[in-house]
């Protein structure tokens, strides 16, 4: 018998039969579908499958979790179904199909505002630093004031926040050009044209009479010369011309001449039609977006709106739909009617610090149950940190009443502070960094904004223990664990222990553990596996391991053992380590979609390697300019033979150095 025949047949049987199947494919570690209906999938019954390690849905695609041999599940899978496989690009094509087009905006927002982010989070954090340092009395003078050399830091910070909010517009147009697979050269330089220092800055706009505004003077019309400093809408309508002209002409240019004429056919006239018609027309649009919901926070109403946007704001992350705040959030910061503030982003860092102290009730309600603090401590810490998805999908969702509970909290914490009307100079990192970008010279302020941290941390935290005590939402409602067995306990040998005392446990037969080394498979930053940005790994879906954020390309292996298996796009390897730990090399996040582009694999299946054998090579470059991370994961996959992974403590590593340990049972 086939090896995963069973699981398999119960996995076509519990997803909805052959019919329900729109296509199916498959990456490194998982299965991924995209279904006719997602409602006819039973994932109860899925997630009781042996091989299945988790699921999730991304994207309109299903995506079950089964691990290194994932192939050979694929491919007996497709035997049993008797379904044809779909390529990776096929199948996203398809998803997108799927979806209805507010999820394909969505998508495409998301896709869109996903690079920028981290440039826009260093930028709130270092505007929300230089609001300490100018804003913020201290017995009679802000810290400016009193130093020279603080007023030099503050005047310097200003150089990289101007670049990154000013300047968006660069971002912008340059990450539409990526999403759409365009010359990203010539979304950089459109952007630079909205934001010339030639025009007139968008900030002064409102202060300069219109008789003042200069102007190009073509005789037979006059068209201001106005620059779209922070302006999103703009931004985002010339990107997306330019990207369709240039698909256009790429049609009928013929190909000798392309590299000359479409170029210029879809650049000049892109900055014409965004400086006369879509920049007017999308500062305008942006204008109404910002005015209509500065309204509904400041009217008799806006009680209703910020607690149903605080209670409402964690649902929105499941749907995906909470990218849409960030464009909001960033238009408000561009309009003179909010006076360069948004309400919005205080109401999204309270949800996230909601989220997380639902975890922390999880944790205290479980104390002792040691598999779930490996992913309820580092998901805790990420949302309070500002990374809001590990704790929803790993901790709260799964038990739904602390996510009911964190809702709430999030709920009442926004109507407070919009109470207060607290304010945020910019978007930066969420949870408990938020309050470094807190305007203080609007509202409650700083002061404001802790007490409504105080009340998303304690009615979520109390709510949750309330929930789960009496019963309330609980979709999986557990007696408090057993005390978990040590591991010297289980290292020290054969052990047979019994009671018919409810709450002990009973183990036989515990084999002694073998430790093996393990290495830095290339050269750059130490990450925790939770650190990672991928809820799969993540959340230790596959398994124990750990990261690094490479500094070179030179890929070597982190274990010794023999090479199991090389994926078919390259960006995965397999190892066997003499004690029968299975170990996965993943290379960057979501590569398998460059189709094995960016990778050079030195060796073989039955290969023998050695910290110091050269595995592959990575092109970061390639990588990274295809909007993918390129962290370097080793997880291990056989999670019932791994026990304990210790690491050193330590930041930089160097390739083929020894870094820590892991125990295999057998």
């Amino acid at each position: 018998m086939p090896k995963y025949q069973k699981d398999a047949e119960q996995l076509l049987k519990d997803i909805g039969g052959k019919e329900n199947i729109n296509a199916v494919t498959h990456c490194a570690t998982r299965m991924r579908f995209v279904l006719n209906d997602p409602d006819k999938a039973d994932q109860e019954a899925i997630d009781e499958i042996p091989s299945v390690k988790g699921m999730f849905t991304n994207a309109g695609q299903f995506q079950v979790i089964i691990g290194n041999d994932v192939a050979t599940f694929y491919n007996e899978f497709k035997e049993i179904a008797g379904v044809e496989g779909t390529s990776q690009e096929d199948i996203k094509s398809v998803a997108q199909k799927k979806q209805n087009p507010l999820q394909r905006a969505v998508g495409a927002l998301a896709e869109i505002f996903a690079p920028i982010i981290p440039a826009i989070i260093v930028g709130g954090l270092i505007l929300g630093f230089r609001n300490i340092l100018e804003g913020v009395d201290f017995g009679g003078a802000t810290i400016v004031d009193r130093s020279t050399f603080w007023a030099a830091i503050n005047d310097f910070l200003w150089l990289p926040g101007e670049a990154i909010f000013q300047f968006l517009p660069v971002g912008i147009t340059w990450s539409v050009t990526r999403k759409m697979g365009t010359t990203q050269i010539l979304g950089i330089v459109l952007g630079i044209t909205l934001v010339s220092p030639q025009l007139l800055d968008a900030n002064e706009v409102a202060s300069t009479a219109a008789a003042d505004i200069p102007n190009w003077d073509f005789g037979f019309a006059q068209v201001d010369m106005i620059g779209y400093q922070g302006q999103v809408i703009p931004a985002m309508l010339a990107g997306f011309l330019l990207a369709y002209l240039e698909i256009f002409f790429r049609k009928y240019i013929p190909e000798a001449v392309s590299m000359i004429f479409v170029p210029l056919f879809a650049l000049l006239p892109t900055i014409i039609a965004a400086h006369v018609v879509l920049g007017p027309f999308g500062w305008w649009l942006g204008d109404i977006i910002s005015n209509v919901i500065f309204s509904g926070l400041t009217s008799s109403l806006s009680w209703l709106f910020s607690f149903a946007f605080g209670l409402l704001y964690s649902p929105l992350v499941i749907t995906g739909l909470h990218h849409m705040s960030n464009a909001i959030d960033l238009q408000l910061i561009a309009s003179e009617v909010t006076s360069h503030t948004t309400s919005l982003w205080p109401m999204i860092a309270l949800s996230n610090i909601a989220q997380g102290s639902a975890v922390l009730a999880v944790i205290y309600l479980h104390r002792g149950d040691k598999k779930e603090e490996q992913v309820s401590i580092p998901a805790m810490i990420s949302c309070y940190l500002g990374v809001i998805e590990p704790a929803m999908f790993g901790i709260n969702l799964k038990f739904i009443y602390p996510f009911v509970a964190a809702m709430i909290g999030s709920g009442f914490a926004g109507l407070f502070n919009n109470f207060m009307d607290v304010r945020a100079n910019s978007i930066g990192v969420g949870g408990l960094p938020g309050i470094l970008v807190i305007n203080s010279q609007i509202g409650g302020g700083y002061l404001a904004f802790a007490i409504s941290m105080v009340l998303a941390i304690v009615i979520s935290f109390a709510l949750t223990i309330v929930f789960r005590k009496r019963g309330i939402f609980n979709k999986e409602d557990r007696e408090e664990p057993a005390p978990a067995i040590a591991a010297d306990v289980a290292a020290s040998g054969d052990i047979d222990l019994s009671s018919t005392e409810e709450g002990t446990a009973t183990v036989s037969s515990i084999t002694q553990g073998t430790t093996e080394k393990l290495f830095a498979p290339v050269s750059g930053q130490l990450l925790e596996i939770t650190a990672v940005d991928d809820p799969v790994f993540s959340q230790k879906m596959m398994g124990e391991g750990y990261a690094v954020k490479p500094k070179s390309d030179k890929i070597y292996a982190p274990v010794e053992g023999k090479i199991s298996s090389v994926f078919e796009t390259n960006h995965a390897i397999g190892i066997l380590t003499p004690a029968g730990a299975e170990v996965l090399v993943h290379m960057g996040l979501d590569t398998v979609e460059l189709k094995g582009e960016p990778f050079t694999v030195n060796v073989q299946e039955n290969d023998k390697v050695t910290a110091d054998t050269q595995l592959a090579l990575m092109d970061r470059k390639v990588v990274e300019n295809a909007g993918k991370q390129t962290d370097i994961l080793t997880i291990f996959t056989n999670g019932d033979q791994i026990g304990s992974l210790s690491m050193k403590d330590q930041k930089e590593v160097s390739a083929q150095e020894e870094i820590g340990s892991v125990e295999v049972f057998s």
